[in-house]
């Protein structure tokens, strides 16, 4: 059975049921229940309108749901709109389900971690990790925000900068995360940028897109994690780069400065940097100080802690690193690479190990461990040398 047709009909199917008078939360939760019917009668026989199937079923689950709590008259309305078993018209409703989703009676916060997990695709436990918190706060907001929504009419979408933090996060888990999301939310920013015109829709497009260039030379055969300086740069995507430098440069010259077009800025440099010699690591540190004034957020400043290592040298990074919060993620390795530049090589295997323990995915955990063990054997063989 294919998993990856299930998650790409999910959002075309609830948006059926929506049209058709459902609310959100009872659509969303009729279309799992109808998915967990395929994955038990597919590996049999698949039909062979996937969709058409996906649609029938959830919506006798949602008639099965409205029925406990409805009155008679509008039981036996919603059972005379059932629509007929067989072919359903291909309409992607994804993009007004992202903005269906950022309600304006939600928060910002609220309405990114519905979406998430309604349309995204995305665990709460991978929406937990996005948001820096604990896997059971984050379900207990994702109820809430179903609550908050159920029975609402869905006539006011919300606002563009919720729905491109939806996107970027799911980018983000796509690139790095078990999920691969990636394309997907190219896609959908691609239409948004088609319908609106608005700086930070084409700096979040320009950051996809440069990141999204350099993904072949991030994994090794072995599937192992690669960094960024020692990246073939022969197997980065050209094409995406040079598309995503002149989305970046249109939307820079109308002067309305954003996080998502500082973040592109960056990701240029590295693109556009023949070899991890030749990078304007100085340009850099200037672009992450305009990101951490717009965003505030300590993430940034631990990813702007390694360019200035490289900058002004690992002593110089370290001395940032150390007015920054040992709990944030990652941090252990900053600090583990910055003492091995500077020379402390003890120090800087112990930090790997540490991060390796808390590393968030097994590719960057079996890295830092690799890390750690090449330090290690180097230092044992200084000792009996």
């Amino acid at each position: 059975m294919d998993e990856a047709l299930l998650r790409s009909l999910t959002p075309s199917v609830i948006g059926v049921l929506v049209r058709r008078g459902a609310d959100f939360a009872a659509a969303e939760d009729a279309v799992q229940e109808a998915l967990v019917e395929a994955v038990r009668l597919w590996p049999a026989e698949q039909p062979r309108d996937s969709k058409g199937w996906l649609v029938t079923v959830a919506w006798r689950k949602f008639l099965d749901a409205t029925r406990s709590d409805a009155a008679r008259r509008r039981r036996e309305d919603l059972v005379d709109r059932e629509p007929e078993p067989g072919p359903t018209a291909a309409v992607d409703d994804t993009l007004q389900l992202y903005f269906l989703c950022a309600h304006p009676s939600l928060t910002p916060s609220s309405a990114v971690a519905l979406t998430l997990r309604a349309v995204g695709g995305l665990t709460t436990r991978q929406i937990a990790r996005a948001y820096l918190v604990p896997e059971a706060t984050m379900a207990q907001r994702i109820s809430r925000a179903k609550r908050t929504v159920s029975g609402v009419r869905f006539d006011q979408p919300g606002d563009v900068a919720t729905v491109l933090r939806v996107l970027y996060l799911v980018f983000n888990e796509g690139y790095s995360g078990d999920v691969d999301l990636a394309a997907e939310a190219i896609r959908l920013t691609r239409q948004l940028a088609a319908v609106i015109d608005h700086p930070e829709v084409a700096g979040l497009l320009a950051l996809m897109l440069l990141h999204h260039a350099r993904r072949a030379g991030r994994t090794a055969p072995d599937g192992a994690l690669v960094p960024l300086a020692a990246q073939d740069r022969g197997r980065w995507d050209t094409g995406l780069i040079a598309e995503g430098i002149g989305i970046l440069q249109a939307a820079l010259a109308r002067d309305r400065l954003g996080e998502f077009q500082a973040q592109a800025a960056i990701a240029a440099l590295h693109a556009d940097a023949p070899t991890a010699e030749e990078t304007d690591w100085v340009q850099i540190v200037e672009w992450y100080d305009e990101l951490v004034r717009l965003t505030g957020s300590p993430v940034v400043r631990l990813n702007r802690v390694v360019a200035v290592g490289e900058a002004d040298g690992p002593r110089a990074g370290l001395r940032e690193l150390a007015e920054l919060d040992e709990a944030l993620p990652r941090y252990a390795a900053v600090a583990a690479y910055l003492h091995e530049r500077d020379g402390d090589l003890a120090m800087a295997a112990r930090l790997y190990a540490v991060a390796a323990h808390k590393a968030p995915t097994l590719a960057e955990r079996d890295y830092l461990t690799r890390q750690a063990a090449r330090l290690n054997t180097g230092l044992k063989e200084r000792r009996t040398g």
